[in-house]
This record gives C-alpha cells, structure tokens and sequence, in this order.
C-alpha cells in the first residue's frame, strides 16, 4: 500500500540532506551525503557543483530506502545562500562555485557601493549593504580576475538553482535566495534592475524570481532516473537556508527569535513589513511567506569554532586521545560562567555581522597563567553566543521582540550551550521537532504549502512541537552583562590591528613583506 510524503532537499555546505514529511507533519525519514569544501587559497572557498548532485542522489535515493512504498507529492528546495554558480549557454559549469564563505572580493564589494552612490544609496535600492560574502561581489570578481570565462557566462545560480536545474531543466530562483545576491529589491520583492545595469552586469544572467511556494518546475525523466524519483513531481520554490530553516523551527510570526550554531552563527526573526536596515548592518530579506521579511545577522563561525579547537588539541594530543567534541564541552562545563574573565572574538573566518570586515581575526582576551584548557573552550563556546546577541543589539531598532529562541544546529545538541544562550539573552531558549533537520524541514514545509497541504506558513510553523527548553538564571545576569559589555568593546579597540595583521604577508609567512 503506497502512502505520501513531501521530500526536502538541503544542499548544505559540508553535505546535502534529504527528509521525508508525512502530511501530518511527521518525520518519516532522513539521509545525508558528504562532500568536500576547496579552499585553494586564503580565504577562498569553493566547491565542484557536482558534489551537490552526487551528494543530492545519495541522499534521496538514502531516504527513500528507508520508506518503501512512498510516493512524494512534491519537493521542496533549500541550500546554503550567497554561491557563485556560472554556466554557459548549454548549462556547463565554468568554475568552481565561490561560496558563502569565500572572502577573495573585499575590492568589488568596495567598488560596488561606489558605484551604487554610496551605502545610503545601495541600501535605498537592495534594503541591504553588499558584503563579500554576497553573489554580486563574486559576479563582479570573475569580470575582474577571470576575463576568459566571465564572457561566456549566461547563468549565475545558487547552489539550491543549480540542484532545480538538474532536477527540472528550469532556470529559476525565489526570493529568499535572490536576497542574498545584494542585487535585489527587497521591499518590492523583485530584482534592482537599474542598480544591476548600472554595476554593468547583464540582468539577463540571473534567473527569474518567484515567491518561495510557487511551483517552478516538475521533476524530469532524466532526473526521475538519476534521483529515483517518478517524473512529473511538483519542484516549489523552496528557499535560502538561513530563512527557510526558521519556519522548519516553527519561527515564522514576530516574537520569537531563531539562533543557528553549525558552521555559522545565524540569530533571525521574522518581521511584519520590509524595515529600513539600520546602516545596513544586518540583512534584510524576503522571508519564504508572501507577506513577511526576514531579518538577521550572521557570523562565519558558529559551532565551527569548536571544529577548529578540536582539531588542534587533537594534534597536540598526538594519538595519546579521542579528542571529542563532547569532551571539549564537558571540559567547558568546569568553568565558571564567564570563563574567570576569558572572553574569545569569534572571528577566525573574518566578520559578518555587526562588523562586516573581511580582515578580522579569532583573539583570546584576558589569559593568565590560572586559565586552563576548561576556561578557553567555555571561552569559545561563550564568544560564538556574544556574537548573537551583538546581532541582537545590531537589530534592535527593528523592533524585535524576545519572547523566546528556538534554536537549531549541531552546536545546540550541547545542553550546556543552550544554557548559555537563554542566561546571557535573558529569555527561555527551547528546540523543536524540526529544528534539527535544518533547512531540509523548512524545504519539505515549503513544499506542502506550495501544493495546498497547508495554507500557509503560519498555519504550517504551528505543527512544531517543542522537544527541551532552558530558562535563564536571573543570578548570572550581573555576570554575563559585564562580561557581553567587555566583549562589545574589544573590536573597536582592536579593529586597525586585525586590518595590520591581515596583509597578505603575514598569511604568506613572510612579516613585514
């Protein structure tokens, strides 16, 4: 006997997932693939769009051995948001994608906002500031670096497009990925044309956009074979990963917030109309309902500080131990709140938000010789949480409210980091039945609105139920309020030294070069 479900597809930065959804709004099954990330050079990061679609059949074809006799209804789309995909007239790839994270075009970013008429000029056209880390810059980095491929170029897709592609044959974005191109008019929900022609970029290179529940191709007979899919199913729209996870987490109406630690550190919340970003410092984007926009603030490093930690007391262990990640946090929990006044700035991967500069660094604040290997990792774990509430304060002229946080990612999966998060916010911090799944859940959600399961995304975000919730301790208030107070002024103070340190020299070994 056959049943139905909704397939979501996550092609996420270090693998892809695929999750079945019952029309009740249960979990049926879930599949992932890895694959690797290039980083060629400093500060690159780049990835073969293959990966996406080796990694993209291993999952389906994953999940769906674990659900014999399903028929899905539908499929919905999300991805990391931001990469630079070019194909040429007949779809080929011609370069590696440049992705999120890649901080290689700080000079296009430069000239852009030049060319735009300033920051107040850009954000009167977009609603947001162009970061390095957006397409637009990339697109104008491969004029700049690549003239022998940027010509042939007629097609710069996100990596979640190229995935529809492959799916459908359909050239086609929504609106919550178009956001993060910086080349988008967020208010009036389309592409800033007259901003796009005037960096000298064609428009015609980038896809038509639709909102996010809007059906946008059907599954083809190549792909049904490639993917083990029937064909002729329904492709929605589907969304960024960064927006459309907060509705797999239930956040979709104002009020709530959502926090991400994976490998970045993502604080969201939905917003009733398309607020003036405040000197652009946090993005402003089209959420994956027609009538809400998506507020939030990212750094490019989240639990992936704890990545980096592991791997280095894994080096100097020498085989000795299992350095685990779960050993680190239970080293962490023997450190007082405030790690006794070691405070870390989680900038290895350079700063997002509130500080977009590419040239910031990670720096340990406050060692002495009492601090131990306890301190610093509660130190790590407490500076990725700093970072969010920084977003917070960033945004706050929004109007957000602070009811609750949901939070999401493998970071979250620690209770001591939950804790963290509700004490030095101030608020109960709970995880839901779909926050884990990330944007695979918000994709499969997407997807049943889209063909009418649910009416919409409200009704759909209530389905979610929650699984733990952490209260703040009023009692460590005085301590995390000093301690958030030091950290918020330590980029200032140190913001020309990260600017010193970042020339190419010292990354190359040679100082002083």
């Amino acid at each position: 006997m056959r049943f139905e479900a909704l397939l979501g597809i996550d092609v996420g930065t270090s693998s892809c997932k695929a999750l079945l959804l019952d029309p009740s709004s249960q979990v049926l099954a879930t599949h992932s693939a890895d694959y690797p990330v290039l980083n060629p050079h400093p500060g690159w990061s780049e990835q073969d769009p293959e990966c996406w679609i080796a990694g993209a059949q291993a999952a389906v074809r994953g999940a769906l051995s674990k659900c014999p006799g399903v028929k899905i209804i539908a499929i919905g789309l999300s991805g990391q948001m931001h990469g630079l995909t070019p194909l040429d007239k007949d779809h080929t790839v011609l370069r590696p994608a440049i992705l999120w994270n890649d901080q290689r075009n700080a000079d296009e970013v430069a000239a852009i906002t030049e060319a735009a008429g300033g920051l107040e000029s850009l954000l009167a056209q977009t609603n947001n500031p162009m970061l390095t880390g957006y397409t637009g810059g990339k697109i104008a980095w491969m004029r700049r670096h690549e003239p022998e491929l940027y010509p042939r170029m007629r097609h710069a897709l996100n990596p979640k497009d190229y995935l529809r592609l492959r799916l459908t044959g359909e050239v086609a974005t929504e609106v919550s990925d178009a956001s993060g191109t910086g080349l988008f008019d967020v208010r009036n929900r389309q592409w800033a044309r007259p901003l796009i022609e005037r960096l000298g970029i064609d428009p015609e290179i980038l896809p038509p956009s639709h909102e996010s529940d809007v059906i946008t191709g059907r599954v083809s007979v190549e792909a049904a074979e490639a993917f083990g899919l029937e064909p002729g199913i329904p492709v929605v729209g589907g969304g960024g990963d960064a927006v459309i996870q907060t509705l797999g987490s239930g956040v979709i109406d104002p009020g709530d917030l959502q926090t991400t630690l994976g490998t970045a550190g993502i604080l969201a919340a939905a917003l009733d109309t398309p607020a003036v970003n405040p000197k652009g410092r946090v993005q402003v984007f089209c959420n994956i309902a027609p009538d809400r926009w998506h507020a939030m603030g990212v750094s490019l490093d989240g639990a992936g500080l704890l990545t980096w930690f592991q791997a280095i007391a894994g080096e100097l262990a020498d085989g000795a131990g299992n350095v685990t990640i779960e050993k680190l946090v239970e080293r962490a929990s023997k450190s007082p709140p405030g790690a006794r006044g070691l405070v870390f700035l989680p900038y290895l991967s350079g700063g997002r938000c509130p500080h977009p500069d590419p040239h910031a660094r990670g720096a340990f604040v406050g060692l002495t010789r009492r601090h131990g290997d306890a301190d610093m990792v509660r130190s790590l774990l407490e500076g990725a949480v700093y970072g969010l509430r920084d977003m917070y304060d960033a945004m706050a002229s929004l109007g957000l409210g602070r009811h609750r946080i949901v939070t999401s990612g493998g970071g979250t999966r620690s209770t001591l980091w939950r804790q963290m998060q509700a004490d030095i916010f101030g608020c109960d911090v709970v995880t839901t039945d779909g926050a884990e799944a990330g944007g695979a859940m918000g994709a499969a959600m997407v997807a049943g609105i889209g063909v009418g399961i649910w009416a919409d995304a409200s009704t759909a975000a209530r389905l979610r139920r929650t699984e733990t919730r952490c209260s703040f301790n009023p009692e460590l208030q005085e301590t995390y309020t000093r301690m958030f107070t030091i950290y918020q002024s330590l980029y200032p103070l140190l913001r020309d030294s990260f600017t010193q340190l970042g020339h190419p020299g010292f990354d190359a070994g040679v100082a002083g070069a």
